[in-house]
């Protein structure tokens, strides 16, 4: 897959080619530099979906609205297990 077929790629389709590439690195049985074509391109594709991630909450934070009508950056958390201790 190509690095510029990767920055195009939409989150869902960015996690699931993670996935696929984890899965491959698991089974252990790749050449050298295979294992580093997949390091890459999972470095990669992390980034972009990180990056696509932190769009996705700033647009998010812009859209949260006060009592008063006013728009106001808030904080984003998706849950609790996410939370420090």
């Amino acid at each position: 897959m190509s690095q510029k077929k990767n920055s195009e790629m939409n989150f869902e389709a960015g996690l699931e080619r993670l996935e696929k590439i984890v899965q491959e690195l698991e089974q252990g049985d790749l050449t050298l530099d295979r294992t580093l074509k997949l390091f890459e391109e999972g470095m990669k594709l992390s980034g972009d979906c990180r990056r696509q991630l932190e769009e996705a909450e700033s647009k998010v934070e812009l859209l949260l609205k006060k009592g008063d009508g006013k728009m106001t950056a808030e904080p984003f958390h998706l849950d609790d297990e996410n939370q420090p201790s």
